[in-house]
């Protein structure tokens, strides 16, 4: 009998080009079978281009993959499947309109003489669901599932294919802490059971925790492969960056001045349910500070930011921004005086199939250096382009005239941030500005929102993730179920104790440790 190969599989000096650009140079990849294997790099390191060879969406130039020691052709996603692979894109592949149950089953119908047999397919998700802890509503339209849930789909869309090569790409990305605990210990379920994964991932700490090793790719090729076990997060981001990284932020003690934006009794109805998503919250936010809203996701931040930025329009209250009254006031009138990073970059931030210098001037095309009468000067927007690119590293395949719809998750992010954080104006609402990001990224990003403070425009930052909650804030609001549930200085708080006001567990009337 023959020894089992020690890798199930094994990618082989893969070379995939793009116009303008090599996505993966000769890089080689093995997965051992039980393994969580880390995949770590930049945006736009080709980590997502790897494994979206792998399941069969691109052809390499060169390279070959094998399984089990036997070479293997990958033509499409259907001949990834049949070889057991399968995977959860960074952007869901799900029908909104579908119920969940229709999602999962979708191109591997059981049939009998024609028949949908939805009797049995419900029957075998159910089994799945249960026996992994994956509990989601079969008979619910997926555009009414929180983020996590539709996660949830995804990963039952691969079990009920019997996959047992599991590809993650960036899965936390938009989870919860809650719901990335429940995911961390999910895919270490499924490697005791003796199915290999492939987990990409930007977040260290996470990287530490879960996987068994790391391979780590830096513009387009691969550095190295280590064991979890002998590393840390500094080697590991200074293999990544190519530099060493300053993983705390560092920052000078705020001086708030006057007051930018004062918010009073704010109303936001919810479209999902007939209850407000916002109720009644008051806050303000001064000249020369970060103010952190930080709570678990669909608490009401979303219709919070909608309310101030005129995408939702709020049914009570006042908003005043630098003394003036703009509760009814339009979305351009509201973006001539604040920047915004949206929390959905492909809905609000971004024209896809616009190009990245086209997507960079869209709120400024009107100054008289970038259009005469009507006529864009293109040299000008060119050189304007270039300058962000630079600045804030945003990576494409052909610079400027590069469809945004093309690049990565990561420096789409980079090109809005880019695009807001010049705009100079008085109040920055930052909404989940880092995610996605590497830590170089992040880096960059967090040093640029402490430099806006220290100019003295105002801050507001909201945000999931609570290590940048606790190191980039000057003040922080917990929301829970559309309140204002306490206030706190982050030199003073814990993040136990923000957990407990974020899941509700506690409730200060006072305001809480008002910083």
């Amino acid at each position: 009998m023959a020894a089992q190969p020690e890798y199930i599989i094994e990618m082989l000096h893969i070379t995939k080009e793009f116009p303008g650009i090599i996505a993966n140079d000769d890089i080689t990849l093995r997965l051992r079978k039980g393994e969580i294997h880390a995949l770590l790099g930049e945006n736009g390191a080709g980590k997502s281009t790897l494994m979206s060879v792998l399941f069969g969406l691109y052809k390499p130039e060169a390279g070959e993959i094998r399984k089990n020691g036997e070479v293997v052709r990958i033509d499409d996603p259907n001949d990834a499947t049949a070889l057991g692979i399968g995977m959860v894109h960074q952007h869901f592949k799900l029908i909104d309109v579908f119920t969940v149950l229709d999602n999962i089953i979708l191109g591997a119908e059981t049939t009998k003489m024609g028949f949908l047999q939805r009797r049995e397919a419900r029957r075998k998700v159910e089994e799945l669901s249960e026996r992994y802890g994956l509990h989601v509503d079969l008979d619910a339209k997926v555009e009414s599932i929180t983020v996590g849930m539709q996660q949830r789909v995804e990963i039952l869309k691969m079990l009920y294919r019997d996959n047992d090569i599991l590809i993650f790409d960036e899965p936390t990305a938009v989870l919860t802490p809650q719901e990335i605990d429940e995911l961390m210990e999910t895919m270490r379920g499924f490697a005791r059971e003796g199915k290999s994964i492939l987990f990409i991932s930007h977040k260290l700490n996470e990287i530490m925790a879960v996987s068994d090793r790391v391979t780590v790719l830096r513009k387009g090729r691969c550095i190295g492969t280590v064991d979890t076990k002998d590393t840390n997060k500094q080697a590991l981001s200074n293999m990544m960056v190519g530099r060493p990284v300053q993983l705390e932020v560092v920052k000078s003690p705020a001086r708030p001045g006057e007051t930018v934006l004062d918010v009073h009794g704010l109303t936001v109805p919810s479209k999902v349910h007939k209850k407000d998503a916002v109720h009644g919250v008051s806050f303000n936010v001064r000249a020369g500070e970060i103010l952190c809203i930080a709570g678990i996701d669909g608490n009401g931040q979303t219709e919070l930011v909608y309310g101030l930025t005129g995408l939702e329009k709020p049914t009570h209250g006042r908003i005043e921004l630098c003394g003036q009254d703009i509760s009814h006031a339009s979305i351009k009138k509201r973006s001539q005086e604040m920047s915004h990073i949206p929390e959905d970059r492909h809905k609000h931030g971004l024209i896809l199939d616009f190009t990245l210098e086209q997507n960079l001037v869209l709120q400024r095309f009107k100054e008289r250096r970038f259009q005469h009468l009507g006529f864009i000067n293109q040299p000008n927007v060119r050189q304007y382009a270039e300058r962000l690119i630079e600045q804030y590293d945003v990576r494409s395949g052909q610079g400027p005239v590069t469809v945004v719809r093309s690049m990565s998750g990561g420096n789409q992010q980079k090109a809005i941030v880019a695009r807001e954080l010049d705009l100079e104006k008085p109040l920055i609402v930052a909404v989940q500005p880092t995610r996605g990001l590497d830590v170089g990224a992040i880096e960059y990003i967090h040093s640029q929102l402490v430099a806006e403070r220290d100019k003295g425009h105002a801050v507001l930052l909201v945000s999931l993730e609570l290590d940048e909650v606790m190191s980039l804030s000057d003040r922080i609001l917990v929301m829970y179920e559309g309140e204002i549930v306490g206030e706190f200085d982050p030199k003073k708080v814990t993040v136990e104790e923000l957990g407990l006001y974020m899941a509700g567990a506690k409730r200060d009337s006072a305001g809480g440790e008002s910083a």
